[in-house]
């Protein structure tokens, strides 16, 4: 290790001795006193590579990144490093050729010399690394042609194990060589973008079908799109523009995962296919500059995600949209026929510029973190390809860029306390650079092992929700502070100088403090305005007759939820599910309240939160859960309900919550729910399909009246249309209509199927599904052997009591199955479910009309003598 104290400068202040193993030395990491690991990413080192380092034998990660005063050649000594799996060299100042005998390195698992200077062609000895997973030699100075294998030499197409192709922002010539892509690669990214390619782009780019993201903008490519890329089926991310293609829009039905799509000043020509608009996860379309014309009809399109379509400078002549849409998707249609008549004075003929001024000045040095005092961030810029930013919201932009981070940081296990994303700028070829502050969870420093692997998330960092930004390129900036010393150097200083600097650099940093606290609390303060002045907006409520529909669901601040669960502590924890934690809280009037607070990063919370809040602000109904208010305020999204005391009819079926429900009470929870039910199709306007109906959504109050809660699949019903077409199959296995995930079409109908099931439940006891067996399936086969209802003892529950036959139990399971049958014509509405279970409550001599009343009291005089001391109150289930 002597000849790296001897190359380097500002090397860790613990490098002292000539044990570096013995002596612990920040950045490496030994086994049997042999150095294994040199990690020392951001630490500003200085100098060059020496060659010497081949004499680290048993070296298996070199991670040296964002070091920017390393500079030099990389010795071609480096491919005697038989044992290395990780070669990072991110932001580094290397130059000159990368050596063509890299391939020898057969345990290479990363490869990552990302934003150097490196020139000269690619070495096709490369192909050779089969254990490789990442190869980023993007925004380099690399020429020459993509390699690939001819007779004995290698080339990049044997890499069939390797995820990621970064090549970007280089140099390349030539073609892209057919021979690149193979069926058995493993590819999720191929980034091909800013260089010199010709030629068209292979028909074997189809033939990989992990793909995720594809990125060939910035080239001279030509010919059609090759039609079978309507065969990548996992495709998120597609980006195509400035190139030279002829011919119409690809076919791209088969898509099914693309939210992103631009193919912006590419030479397209012809009319848009209106397929295009039924890919269901279409969410931003950038078409701008090109010669496409016709008429744009999207007022056809079934996808519910689509948001943005930019068709700026073509020559459409029509454009027809529905009103939900007018209100939903921003649509650009400026430089088009359709806006020069002088009567277009639409929304879609103007620009809407988005507004910046949540913006404050970045800072790179110490400031405050919201769980730490005193913290030391790691700090960089992060490049992204912008998604349609003229038109979004930059608060949304920022809020979605810092829980996605963070959710990547949690799975990653990192020790990160939280993230700032500020001042975003367009750089000259439209990429998006966002300042980066990373601030470090139970100390106020990271250490070079850290810093190395938050390098590697940001390096590879998708965004999701929606998906369309990554991957991402960061560069990292030197952290001054390891092991609770600032390294800017090595250099003895005298007591004299020390207190000195001490006492400048304590006003310096009290200076700083205090105007970082008055910005920090003048930012909050403008953004708690900003946010409660437009969360109508942030959460699309776009139409303003809905507005007032709000009035009984109140914005809260993030304090306030903080307070009333006692900072979201373990003993107020009660559920969890897709969305995120549950939590239970007392409001300062005493109020019990139930909390859903979504995941960070969560794309289907996002999605969940806009349509709890959309549905629930307009419903009123004692057997529907009531929305209090909700909470978006610091990137959080949180849904406050009233607290349900008993839980969920899942919870009481199963024993999970203690409540034992006899045969009356069974009847009365089926009462309520299908009341509820019945309101959301029958008397809201418009109209409610809740598409999750199931026993973990039916919550118990008090007096054990059911409430339907959990509307974050829900859609509404135009009142013209019955069958509401969709292209996703959503809601909860054991529970989906046959016909809706055979058909994709969605009706009221699909509701009375998942409430068929839950009568079957509360006649069983069983779940929906157990051990692949299907609940349906076992009662219908049953039923066709048996033709005696009551016969069938293996399919009640035994808590009922079977002694005597309870009484309206066969019309039950009657009206079970009539709800269950494979075609919806078949099946009874909500309201006809209604009174069939009022005519069932008659006869068993019960009033459906006090079904509060007699099960609020027979509840408490069980209560004492049938329920365990153990019961839980806070055993809720919201998911």
């Amino acid at each position: 290790m002597s000849m790296l104290m001897d190359a380097w400068k500002n090397t860790p202040r613990n490098w002292v001795g000539a044990d570096p193993c013995g002596g612990k030395w920040e950045g490496i990491s030994c086994y049997n006193s042999r150095v294994t690991w040199i990690t020392l990413a951001a630490e500003g080192l200085t100098g060059e590579l020496p060659g010497d380092i081949s004499y680290l034998s048993e070296l298996e990660v070199l991670d040296l990144s964002y070091n920017t005063g390393l500079s030099g050649t990389l010795p071609a000594s480096i491919v005697n490093l038989k044992k290395l799996k990780n070669l990072k060299l991110v932001g580094c100042s290397f130059y000159g050729p990368i050596p063509e005998l890299i391939g020898s390195l057969q345990l290479l698992e990363s490869l990552d010399l990302n934003s150097n200077r490196f020139t000269g062609q690619i070495p096709h000895s490369i192909g050779n690394l089969s254990k490789l997973f990442l190869l980023d030699l993007s925004y380099n100075q690399l020429d020459g042609a993509i390699p690939v294998s001819s007779g004995t030499t290698s080339g990049l197409n044997m890499l069939v194990n390797t995820k990621h192709f970064h090549l970007g922002r280089n140099r390349l010539s030539g073609t892209i060589p057919k021979e690149l892509f193979r069926s058995d690669m493993t590819l999720i990214h191929v980034l091909l973008h800013d260089n010199n390619l010709t030629g068209s782009i292979p028909s074997t780019l189809g033939l990989v079908q992990t793909l995720e993201a594809i990125r060939f903008e910035g080239n001279s490519l030509t010919g059609p799109v090759p039609p079978n890329l309507n065969n990548l089926t996992t495709v998120k991310t597609l980006i195509l523009s400035n190139n030279k293609f002829t011919g119409p829009v690809p076919n791209l039905t088969g898509m099914a995962y693309l939210s992103y799509l631009m193919m912006e000043n590419t030479g397209l020509e012809g009319q848009i296919p209106p397929t295009l608009f039924d890919l269901p996860s279409l969410q931003t379309l950038i078409l701008r500059n090109n010669q496409l014309n016709g008429t744009l009809d999207i007022a056809r399109s079934s996808s519910s995600q689509l948001e943005a379509i930019d068709m700026r400078n073509n020559l459409i002549s029509f454009y027809s949209e529905t009103p939900e849409q007018r209100n939903n998707v921003d649509v650009i249609l400026v430089g088009n026929p359709v806006c020069e008549r002088t009567e277009a004075t639409e929304h879609y003929c103007t620009v809407h510029q988005a507004n910046s001024s949540f913006l404050l000045p970045c800072t790179s040095d110490q400031i405050s973190s919201p769980n730490s005092k005193f913290s030391y961030p790691y700090t960089g810029v992060l490049f992204f390809r912008p998604p349609f930013l003229e038109s979004r919201n930059a608060t949304s932009y920022r809020c979605l860029v810092e829980e996605s981070l963070m959710h990547s940081f949690k799975n990653s296990r990192l020790p990160v306390d939280s993230v700032y994303v500020n001042c975003p700028t367009n750089d000259s070829l439209g990429y998006l650079e966002s300042n980066v502050s990373v601030f470090p969870s139970g100390q106020n420093h990271f250490n070079t092992t850290t810093i190395s692997e938050i390098g590697s998330v940001l390096n590879l960092q998708t965004i999701e929700n929606p998906d369309i930004f990554g991957p991402s390129h960061f560069k990292g900036a030197a952290y001054p502070y390891f092991d609770g010393k600032l390294t800017v150097s090595n250099k003895l200083w005298s007591t004299g100088s020390i207190i000195g600097a001490a006492a400048g650099g304590a006003s310096f940093l009290l200076l700083l403090l205090l105007a970082g606290v008055y910005a920090y609390r003048l930012k909050k303060r403008r953004e708690r305005a900003s946010e409660q002045k437009n969360h109508f907006a942030y959460l699309d409520l776009k139409k303003s007759d809905r507005v007032p529909q709000l009035k009984g669901a109140r914005c809260f601040f993030f304090d306030e939820i903080t307070k009333s669960t006692n900072n979201f502590s373990e003993a107020n924890h009660i559920g969890s599910g897709g969305y995120g934690m549950v939590y239970r809280g007392m409001l300062p009037t005493g109020q019990l309240i139930a909390i859903k607070r979504c995941r960070q990063g969560s794309v289907q919370g996002g999605l969940e939160f806009n349509a709890e809040i959309e549905v629930l602000s307009r419903v009123h109904h004692k057997n529907v859960v009531n929305l209090v208010g909700f909470c978006f305020e610091r990137g959080e999204q949180m849904l406050i309900y009233e607290f349900v005391r008993n839980g969920s009819l899942r919870d009481s079926l199963s024993g999970l919550s203690g409540i034992w429900l006899d045969w009356r009470r069974r009847l009365n929870v089926a009462l309520g729910a299908a009341r509820g039910l019945a309101y959301l199709h029958e008397l809201v306007k418009p109209r409610i399909i809740h598409r999750d109906v199931k026993s973990a959504n039916i919550l118990l109050d008090e007096s054990l009246n059911a409430k339907v809660a959990d509307f974050g699949l829900s859609k509404p019903m135009d009142n013209s249309e019955l069958i509401l077409a969709t292209t996703q199959v959503k809601g909860t296995r054991g529970y989906i209509d046959p016909e809706y995930q055979e058909t994709l079409l969605l009706t009221e109908k699909s509701d009375v199927y998942g409430f068929g099931v839950v009568l079957l439940e509360l006649v069983s006891g069983r779940k929906p599904l157990e051990r692949g067996k299907y609940l349906v399936a076992e009662v219908s086969s049953s039923l066709d052997r048996k033709k005696d209802l009551y016969s069938l003892h293996e399919l009640l529950d035994p808590s009922i009591g079977l002694d005597t036959k309870p009484e309206g139990l066969d019309k039950t399971v009657d009206l079970a199955m009539k709800c269950v049958q494979e075609k919806g014509s078949d099946r009874p509405t909500m309201g006809e479910v209604v009174k069939e279970i009022e005519n069932i409550l008659h006869l068993a001599g019960l009033n459906p009309n006090a079904e509060a009343e007699s099960t609020s009291a027979s509840f408490e005089e069980a209560s004492q003598d049938e329920f365990p001391p153990s019961l839980k109150e806070e055993e809720l289930s919201l998911s």
